[in-house]
């Protein structure tokens, strides 16, 4: 008996309802082979394409599912500027997905937030908040709009309007815990600027504990991150070093603890033209997770060198150098060695109280469960100095400390280190690095589009009644 296009589609959704994306893939890849006409199958192949990673087949098939008429197309387009912005750094081609997405559905309001956070991310100010309030005009209660508009929005008195909107959405009894969240950061942001420090803190305790209420299993375990730091130390032993050779594009990870200038290093480096800046790319955390903690053969290195370095030109086809930033990678540095010999690795730091504080002041992913407490985020700090000092005794001379300090003190002689340790000559461009036109996707993304400026160096005096638990931990470790 011939099987039906029904019976097919049931047993692929089955396998994707399990998990096993592979096999659920080739079974709606059959039906769409033998019923191309199926759009919502088509949709299918999209979403698990993209899941495994093979972004372009995904945009493919997702413009089949469009094309033969499937349901909720705007979803579909949506779709599609993720993959675009997020994954293949086409941020025009996003652009356009999202505006199609509304031209079929003009209250679609995901996509007006798609589009204000792509704006956000090329530096478009006023077209990222008029996409906010767009979405507001359509939907009052979407508080993440609002905090998004108070994101991009400088506060310079305690009495901005905004404060007053954001103070009225916290009490709203349709706001919950994660409304809570987004909305007390954002409020803790607009009443630091203004200087109103007191009411600041308490809005960010207050958003720090809506968070956890949001995620009940968000924590931190201060001896199992220990654990791991001492199981990196093992896995590296000294004078384990791989032969070096040469990578195109030559490489340069900028790491170290969160909200310590790693976007800034970026910026400064993606000012000069042989630079370009590939942001967080997911390419080595998703490495790491496959090979777990331990040490690899020369075969083995060599092989997973070459599958990052595949994504990475094909993500930035005309990079000669290319900066990948993210600051967890410091838990790779061994990683980053054993696949590239010659890679260098910018460590960017600051103060340690500043830094606790920033950390503690961001709404940070709940799998970084050390942000919702000050003495959680002093440890967590301590641990990436022990794990860092740990690196530079086994690679110093590729490994540079960025200071963010130093560096707003005397960013000239700051840069010139920062270029002479990439290899590259001196370019004044790097200097207005908030003139850089490449997208930043980071909580940083207003901060370095200003010029230089000192402010957020030594903040943590206007907050110092508050560090004590945070001072005493960086101390016993030896930072303060």
């Amino acid at each position: 008996m011939t099987a039906t296009p029904e019976h097919q589609l049931r047993e692929a959704a089955r396998l994707m309802n399990a998990g096993r994306d592979g096999e659920a893939l080739a079974a709606f890849e059959a039906v769409v082979a033998q019923w191309p006409e199926r759009a919502n199958a088509w949709y299918n192949v999209g979403y698990l394409r993209r899941r495994l990673g093979r972004f372009e087949e995904a945009l493919s098939a997702y413009g089949e599912a469009i094309a033969r008429g499937a349901r909720d197309p705007e979803e579909i387009h949506l779709n599609r500027a993720a993959i675009l912005a997020d994954h293949l750094r086409r941020e025009d081609d996003a652009e356009r997905e999202l505006l199609a997405a509304l031209a079929r559905n003009a209250a679609y309001v995901p996509a007006l937030l798609n589009l204000g956070n792509l704006y956000e991310d090329q530096g478009r100010r006023e077209d990222a908040i008029a996409r906010y309030e767009a979405a507001l005009r359509i939907d009052p209660l979407c508080f993440s709009a609002l905090a998004r508009i108070a994101g991009a929005t400088k506060a310079t008195e305690a009495d901005d309007p905004l404060i007053a909107r954001l103070r009225a959405a916290l009490a709203h009894p349709a706001a919950d815990a994660a409304d809570k969240a987004s909305l007390g950061f954002a409020l803790g942001k607009m009443l630091d600027e203004a200087g109103a420090y007191g009411e600041a803190f308490a809005a960010y305790r207050a958003a720090n504990a809506a968070s956890r209420a949001a995620a009940p299993g968000a924590s931190y375990d201060r001896a199992a991150h220990e654990r791991l730091v001492d199981a990196l130390i093992a896995a590296y032993p000294v004078g384990r070093r791989r032969e070096a050779g040469t990578t195109e594009p030559k490489l340069v990870f900028i790491c170290g603890m969160f909200r310590s200038g790693s976007t800034l290093a970026e910026q400064v480096l993606a000012a000069h033209p042989d630079v370009k800046a590939g942001g967080e790319m997911a390419f080595l955390p998703q490495i790491a997770r496959s090979v777990g903690v331990r040490a690899l053969g020369d075969s083995e290195a060599t092989q997973l060198a070459a599958h990052y370095m595949a994504q990475a030109r094909a993500a930035f086809p005309s990079a000669s150098l290319l900066t990948d930033k993210r600051p967890d990678n410091f838990l790779h540095v061994g990683l980053i060695k054993s696949l590239f010999p010659d890679a260098r690795i910018v460590h960017t730091r600051r103060h340690p109280l500043d830094n606790c504080l920033s950390v503690y002041f961001l709404h940070l992913d709940h799998s970084m469960g050390y942000a919702l407490d000050l003495e959680d985020a002093a440890h967590f700090l301590a641990q990436e100095r022990r794990l860092m000092a740990y690196w530079k005794s086994l690679y110093g001379g590729d490994i540079l400390d960025f200071d963010y300090d130093a560096f707003v003190r005397a960013p000239r002689e700051e840069t010139q280190r920062l270029l002479d340790f990439c290899g590259l000559g001196w370019d004044e461009a790097c200097l207005s690095f908030h003139t850089a036109r490449n997208a930043v996707k980071t909580a940083s993304v207003w901060q370095v589009r200003e010029p230089l400026y000192a402010r957020a160096s030594g903040r943590w005096r206007n907050y110092a009644k508050h560090l004590e638990g945070a001072r005493a931990t960086l101390t016993r470790a030896g930072l303060l």
